[in-house]
């Protein structure tokens, strides 16, 4: 990394680190949106905690993008706000008895929408793939920037293949999305894992981005350990989008492929197996998964 892309990363760090210090502080003591109460729910022991973390989350993770050089950070920026948006939607907006009615995962919201009904679910995905093909154009005309373009353009197939890099491109910012959400079923897990996914991203104009997501989860992260607040959709969906387009600008075709082909064979397993039970089953994952907690 050049003393410049280090510098920038440094600064995205500082900035979310600080801004998530800070928001945390104003949210504690002064008034929502919607009040307190709108944002309270019932964690896995029958606690009372609140969502507020998720849009902490997200608007201190979206300082630390304006550290990003060029249409990276507006992709970053682009990321992160619809997936606060669109996972805002599913944590104020969901319908009483819609996930008791078996309206819960990729599965489940398909299932309701064939039956005729269109869950808050079902829109976040919709949503969610907008806002990843949204992404995914923004950092083709990143990649762009960086190569010749009639060069880049030359060869058979070269629009259709573009397509094809696109759309799989803006897959992984949805999937990444989705699937960091399905991690944050106990405290402190779905942070972890957002911190470790960032840690092998933290390299050429990924590492801005990566440093945003990192400062931002390390700013909420004792707060969510001790239970006191989660990051819901708002907050899970904004930081899954956000490490998925530091993974586009990070890797080339084949490195997005694998992490595409990990990112749904994920999402697929998490219909049919309950990660808690196979972090519970592993003895390394249980104990890093407990680390933190009182």
């Amino acid at each position: 990394m050049t003393a410049r892309g280090a510098a920038r990363a440094t600064g995205a760090a500082g900035l979310a680190l600080g801004a998530g210090r800070r928001l945390r502080r104003t949210v504690a003591g002064g008034p929502v949106p919607g009040g307190r109460a709108r944002w309270e729910r019932t964690n896995h022991r029958g606690d009372a905690v609140t969502l507020l973390e998720g849009p902490v989350t997200a608007l201190a993770a979206a300082a630390g993008c304006l550290a990003a050089p060029g249409r990276w950070r507006a992709a970053g920026l682009v990321a992160l706000t619809g997936g606060a948006l669109l996972g805002a939607v599913d944590d104020l907006a969901e319908r009483r008895g819609e996930r008791e009615a078996g309206a819960r995962g990729l599965r489940g919201h398909l299932a309701a929408l064939r039956s005729g009904r269109l869950t808050t679910g079902a829109v976040k995905v919709a949503g969610l793939a907008a806002t990843g093909l949204a992404v995914a154009a923004l950092a083709e005309g990143a990649g762009s920037e960086r190569a010749a373009g009639p060069a880049r353009a030359a060869g058979p197939g070269g629009t259709g293949t573009r397509v094809v890099g696109v759309l799989a491109a803006g897959a992984l910012v949805a999937g990444s999305a989705n699937l960091l959400n399905l991690f944050d079923l106990r405290p402190g897990r779905a942070l972890k894992v957002a911190l470790l996914a960032a840690a092998p991203l933290a390299a050429g104009p990924a590492a801005p981005l990566a440093a945003a997501a990192t400062g931002s989860a390390a700013a909420v992260l004792g707060d969510d350990l001790a239970g006191r607040s989660m990051l819901g959709d708002t907050g899970a969906n904004a930081l899954g989008a956000l490490l998925g387009t530091a993974v586009l600008a990070r890797c080339g075709p084949r490195g997005r492929g694998a992490v595409l082909t990990g990112v749904v064979a994920l999402t697929l397993l998490s219909e049919r197996v309950s990660f808690t039970r196979v972090i519970e089953a592993v003895p390394a994952l249980r104990e890093l998964d407990r680390l933190g907690r009182p």
